[in-house]
């Protein structure tokens, strides 16, 4: 039996302690102490499991069931003949850091002092006979302890651990005997071996992110030598991870030491990029790759540095590399023409990253569309809807790289409408054939017909097939409508659509009859009008649809003032833009719209009404100077202009500089 007391354990009233989940009774934390008490050198992952969910559940609280609980976790913890010690070191850890980082009033106020009588047991563990104890238990521990065990330690796969912690614990606030750290690492950048060294950068690099950039051609020189790169895989272990960290993996970390500084970061993969050309750099390169997307989905000034790296890499021996040289090029878009050819060259190509979605081939093409290639077009539409062919759904993490959804891909080839048509009304038929109504491609289908506008007339056939299936006719109608009067056959079916207790539906399918010219009496615009009445007072649902009326929506411009008056959001933003197209009047709607721009420009991620907000400003031609000021200091940004981290970061990031553009041009 592992060294704790029953007796002890037993004597709490574990009744009146509280645990970190509510459907984790507190009574779990004695019988798991009690299990691995038992077990010994039996003891599974599985029995520590209680103790994760009662103790540490990640939710910013310690609680008092972790303060009850501490003195017999370090007990086991210590214990040479339990077999779970390594994870008990883990929770320990997990409970240090949620002491340290919580709302003092979300800690129990007994785990102060209960950590402190404890401590010493704890900082024991440095010392344990058990490398991987010694390894995790470092960020237990302060500056000074990790001195004396740097001066202690030996072994190289803890030497380096002990250094990264020692960088973490002197930029802890209040740290103690920072500067003997301090003269450690920079002993260590003097004289140590080269991968130490490294180490040691990455240290300083808590201390002082300059220290990096100054330190950036003994990155380049050590993660770029053949001869040191076995050393990595040697040494390079830290805490919580099995597996030591290649010399691939860490040229990968040496990347984000640079965050700070976006110019360097570029640099530093660009100069990387150029000392990784061996075959058996490989892995460097990825690493290139992997950092540039990550440089490149943030910061727009590192394109015209990293772009030259990823069309060298198209020719790469290595599939992945191909891949993702290839994805890159199509984020880029126009910038990416000059490599047009080679793209060209690999849309057959059928290699393949067996943990990316897509193969090279896939990937080259949708380059070629962000181009404007048309080389590109023949298989295109039949390609992206393979995924779908046999089964409801793609199959991919939302993670980078990945192919984007078909109407990104498909709605910016207007112009090529008449070539990628008849194969896109090909699989519009197909889906709907085999998946029923709705399909789950129908709505990407129907937006990109919305997009195409009149070009998408040949599709009405397949348009007015959807009109009665569940789900589809609200879309459709915005289909319909953006085909125009050539599409006037389809207006009886619009107005025969039912929607029962649901007046906004009706009116929009009323708005797009209208649209295609079939509104004799009226009938859409009194029915839109009607249904902002709402029982409980002005509803502002369908009130967007009377900017398409203009000054014959008068009769309701009391109404759209009153929305926009007593509304927030999305209904005081809709109403701004209406009142205008109402009275030809740029106030008070630039003023409103400007609300939803200036906050932009301090940092807010509410893009959805930002774009709106642009879309209206660009129509009614004119915004308030601090509106131009705030878009003007939006356009300077260093940053993507997106709430998103994958693809779609690029594509937003054009469309509102081009909304920006547009706006200050027409203000």
């Amino acid at each position: 039996m592992a060294g704790i007391s029953l007796e002890t354990l037993d004597g709490i009233d574990w009744d009146r302690l509280e645990s970190a989940l509510p459907q984790h009774p507190v009574t779990g934390v004695p019988r798991a102490l009690r299990r691995l008490a038992l077990a010994g050198a039996a003891a599974t992952d599985e029995d520590c499991a209680p103790l994760y969910f009662c103790l540490a559940a990640g939710n910013g609280r310690v609680t008092s069931a972790a303060t009850a609980a501490l003195p017999f976790l370090v007990e086991l913890a210590a214990d040479p003949g339990l077999a779970v010690r390594v994870s008990l070191v883990d929770l320990l850890e997990s409970l240090f850091w949620a002491a340290a980082t919580a709302e003092p009033h979300l800690v129990d106020e007994g785990w102060p002092a209960a950590w402190e009588r404890h401590r010493p047991a704890v900082l024991a563990l440095l010392a344990d006979p058990d490398p991987e104890i010694r390894r995790g238990s470092l960020a237990l521990a302060g500056v000074a302890p990790l001195l004396e065990r740097w001066r202690a330690e030996t072994d190289p796969t803890l030497r380096l651990p002990v250094l990264l912690a020692l960088g973490e614990a002197a930029a802890a606030p209040g740290a103690d005997a920072v500067e003997e750290a301090r003269t450690v690492l920079a002993d260590v950048l003097r004289d140590g071996e080269p991968v130490m060294k490294v180490a040691a950068v990455h240290a300083w690099a808590r201390l002082d992110p300059q220290v990096p950039v100054e330190q950036i051609d003994l990155l380049l020189d050590t993660l770029s030598d053949p001869a040191v790169r076995p050393r990595f895989e040697e040494v390079w272990y830290v805490p919580g991870v099995d597996d030591p960290f290649t010399r691939d993996d860490v040229a990968s970390w040496a990347a984000g030491l640079f965050d700070h500084t976006p110019e360097t970061a570029t640099s530093f993969l660009v100069r990387l990029a150029g000392r990784a050309h061996r075959p058996q750099d490989t892995g460097l390169r990825r690493a290139v790759l992997d950092e540039a997307w990550r440089l490149l989905v943030v910061r727009p000034s590192a394109a015209p540095a990293l772009l030259p790296v990823a069309g060298g890499l198209l020719s790469d021996p290595a599939d992945e590399m191909r891949l993702k040289a290839a994805n890159l090029l199509a984020v880029l878009g126009p910038r990416a023409a000059a490599y047009a050819d080679r793209l060209a060259e690999l849309v057959d190509d059928p290699g393949e990253d067996l943990m990316i979605e897509g193969g090279v081939g896939d990937f080259a093409r949708w380059a070629l569309t962000r181009i404007g290639d048309p080389r590109a077009l023949p298989g295109l539409v039949e390609r992206l809807y393979e995924p779908y062919r046999e089964q409801y759904s793609r199959s991919y993490c939302l993670s980078d790289p990945r192919l984007p959804d078909i109407d990104d891909i498909l709605v910016p080839l207007r112009a090529h409408a008449d070539v990628l048509l008849p194969a896109l009304r090909n699989v519009i038929r197909e889906h709907d054939a085999h998946h029923g109504a709705p399909g789950p491609l129908t709505g990407a289908f129907l937006r990109v017909l919305a997009a195409w506008g009149p070009d998408a007339l040949p599709a009405l056939p397949e348009v007015v097939a959807l009109l009665n299936k569940p789900g589809d006719s609200w879309l459709v109608a915005d289909v319909l409508a953006a085909m125009g009067p050539a599409a006037a056959s389809a207006a009886p079916a619009l107005r025969g659509l039912i929607f029962p207790d649901q007046p906004a539906h009706h009116a929009k399918a009323l708005w797009a009859a209208w649209r295609l010219g079939d509104d004799t009496d009226g009938s859409a615009l009194r029915l839109i009008g009607d249904a902002m009445l709402h029982e409980e007072g002005p509803y502002y649902g369908p009130v967007h649809l009377l900017a398409d009326f203009g000054p014959e929506a008068a009769p309701y411009a009391d109404q759209v003032r009153h929305i926009l008056e007593n509304t927030e959001g999305w209904g005081r933003l809709q109403a701004a833009h209406v009142l205008w197209s109402i009275t030809g009047e740029p106030e008070p709607s630039v003023t409103v719209l400007e609300e939803f721009v200036l906050p932009m420009a301090d940092g807010d991620d509410s893009y959805g009404t930002f774009a709106e907000a642009l879309q209206a400003l660009a129509r009614i031609g004119t915004a308030t100077p601090a509106t131009r000021a705030a878009l003007r200091r939006m356009q300077a940004f260093d940053q993507r202009l997106s709430p998103h981290r994958d693809y779609r970061a690029f594509l937003d990031d054009e469309r509102f500089r081009s909304l920006i553009a547009e706006v200050l041009g027409s203000a």
